[in-house]
This record gives C-alpha cells, sequence and structure tokens, in this order.
C-alpha cells in the first residue's frame, strides 16, 4: 500500500506549481497578473477580429499564459480612425500595462510616440519599420520596439504575376489604395514589376468611405482590366464587403492581400497568413514577460504565403480559373 507524507505533500504541490508557471520578468511585482495591451487600428466588430484575438490567446495558452488568469490581456480598437490610436495608446500607458501589441504600422507609430519604455511588439507591421524609423534594423532593432513584420519585396509582384496569369488578356491595372498611400521606393517598384509583366499600371487612392461607389464607377469606365487592392487597416479593410460588392457588380478581377476579402465574395487573395502571425506575437510578449529587451530580439518576416481563390466570384463575373492557379491554391472557395 502507497504511503504519502502529508508533512511534504504541500510543498511537493507548491514546487511543481511553480516550475508550471510562467517566470514573471525582472522588475515585476511578485504576485501580480501581468498585463498586456492589444492596440488596433481595425474595426472590433469584422469577422476577423475574433479569429486573431483567438490566435493571440490560443498562442499564449501554448506559452502557459492564460488570459483571465495569469495574465491580463486588454484590446482596443480605433475603429478605422486613425486619429484614435495615440490616445488608445495613452490609455495602455496609464494603466501601465506591460507590453504593447500594435496591429498595423499606424498602430505601432502611435505607440512608439507616447512611449519609449514599455515595450512594442509589432504584429503585421505591413511596412518597412526600418524605413519608418521604428527599428534600427531587422536583427538588432534597438529601442522598445520589435516582432513580426509583413514586408516582403516579392509580394507585389507576386500578386500581379497571379492575376496575369488568371487573365491572360491582362494589360491595364489599377493599384487602390486608401488612406495608406504607398512609398515612392514602392510606387517604383511596382512600375518596374509591371513592366517585366508588360502591364500599365495606374495608382489610385481612396479618401472617404463615401467616395467608394464614385471610384469604383470611374474605374470601370475606364475599362481597366484588373485591380490589385493595398492593405489599409483605416478605410479599406473596414469596408471588405463594400469593396468586394463593389467589384462584383462592376466586373472588376481584383486580387488581394487579405484572406478575408474572398472568404467575403472577392476573387482572390495572396499575402502572409495573419491568423499565424497574430499566433507568433505571443511568442514575443512570451519572452518580454520572461526579461528579454526588446532591443535584443530580432524582428521576424514572414515565410509563409497562402493564395485563396473564390471560383463562385470567379464565374459571377465571367472568368475560368486556370487548372495552375487552383493546383496551388491553398484554399479554393466554391
Amino acid at each position: 500500500m502507497l504511503t504519502v507524507n502529508t508533512k511534504h505533500l504541500g510543498f511537493i504541490l507548491l514546487a511543481v506549481s511553480l516550475v508550471s508557471m510562467p517566470v514573471a520578468a525582472a522588475g515585476q511585482v511578485p504576485g501580480r497578473i501581468p498585463t498586456v495591451g492589444v492596440l488596433s487600428a481595425g474595426v472590433a466588430s469584422a469577422p476577423s477580429t475574433a479569429v486573431y484575438r483567438e490566435a493571440f490567446e490560443g498562442g499564449l495558452k501554448e506559452l502557459g499564459w492564460i488570459a483571465g488568469q495569469n495574465i491580463r490581456v486588454e484590446y482596443r480598437y480605433a475603429e478605422g480612425e486613425r486619429k484614435r490610436l495615440e490616445e488608445l495608446a495613452r490609455e495602455f500607458v496609464r494603466l501601465g500595462v506591460d507590453v504593447i501589441v500594435a496591429r498595423a504600422t499606424s498602430s505601432i507609430v502611435a505607440a512608439k510616440r507616447v512611449t519609449a519604455t514599455t515595450p512594442i511588439v509589432m504584429s503585421a507591421s505591413g511596412d518597412d519599420p526600418v524605413r519608418a524609423g521604428l527599428i534600427a534594423s531587422l536583427a538588432r532593432p534597438g529601442g522598445n520596439v520589435t516582432g513580426l513584420t509583413l514586408l516582403n519585396p516579392d509580394l507585389r509582384l507576386k500578386q500581379l504575376e497571379l492575376l496575369k496569369e488568371t487573365i491572360p488578356r491582362l494589360s491595364r491595372v489599377v493599384v487602390l489604395s486608401g488612406t495608406v498611400v504607398p512609398s515612392e521606393r514602392e510606387r517604383q517598384s511596382l512600375e518596374t514589376a509591371a513592366a517585366g509583366l508588360g502591364l500599365q499600371i495606374k495608382q489610385v487612392s481612396v479618401k472617404q468611405a463615401d467616395d467608394l461607389e464614385k471610384v469604383f464607377a470611374d474605374l470601370a469606365r475606364t475599362r481597366i482590366d484588373g485591380l490589385l487592392v493595398r492593405s489599409d487597416p483605416h478605410l479599406l479593410e473596414a469596408n471588405i464587403q463594400r469593396i468586394v460588392a463593389l467589384a462584383l457588380t462592376h466586373r472588376l478581377p481584383a486580387v488581394y492581400w487579405l484572406r478575408a476579402y474572398p472568404q467575403a465574395g472577392g476573387l482572390m487573395s495572396y499575402g502572409a497568413d495573419l491568423v499565424q502571425i497574430h499566433r507568433r506575437s505571443a511568442f514575443y510578449v512570451d519572452r518580454l514577460l520572461r526579461g528579454a529587451r526588446p532591443s535584443d530580439l530580432p524582428v521576424e518576416q514572414p515565410s509563409k504565403f497562402a493564395l485563396v481563390v473564390n471560383v463562385r466570384s470567379a464565374r459571377a463575373i465571367g472568368l475560368t480559373i486556370p487548372p495552375s492557379i487552383l493546383a496551388r491554391a491553398d484554399e479554393v472557395i466554391e
């Protein structure tokens, strides 16, 4: 018969619990639950918001952090209004959060403006963080910012190639931007990529959501062959359903960067897997809470990109998706 010395049982259970608990970061008050603030430029009610939240908290859980138990996670959404971001970032500073996770470049910039000491994790930065002055280099960020970037110089070229392969007669493409306009360097890169494919590029931007209908009507009248929609969390991604509906109404074949577009009825998307990006950002939070310095954590770039094709939408605008595209697609929506 097995006997247990109850005198030592409490010590054993305490030792086991201490081993299984996440290690507190240097400087944290013992027994205090750390707090993470998630700052997003997007819309709280968007379908993708719940998916990204689940991915992030799932990543934390895998590392031993359970929201509401041994870690507190606060979410703030700017609802597409850029001017609200600094106000929300300051709120996090007043709350004394241990780490700020900032989604989209504008959120990262806002957080960086209000604090030089609170660690900031970039989650899905669409711009070059070095050129934006957020970090010193990918390998050695310096300062209080680290995390993940969506930066990939070949992404736009690949999107144009996919559109050209889908529509062999493609010759004129409009690149649609919102309030986040492309840099001169990106413009030149796009024009070079387009020229290599025998395409003519026209850059068009939308300043407010009320202009979307007019912009799409104008595009249809110019008889363009295709549309490339850039990343923009403040306007375009706050109006995904509207943009997809307008593209279908005017029979404009479009390639997007975000999976949410073809899931809402858009033709196709090619870009980094944001679900995995947000899950991976939990790794940085874990390292920072365990005492790592953001200046020493290298910034990661995406290594995997997903192609999503909506066959039903293709049929609606009179297109047949080539077998070569379908064979490479990570997801096909019938």
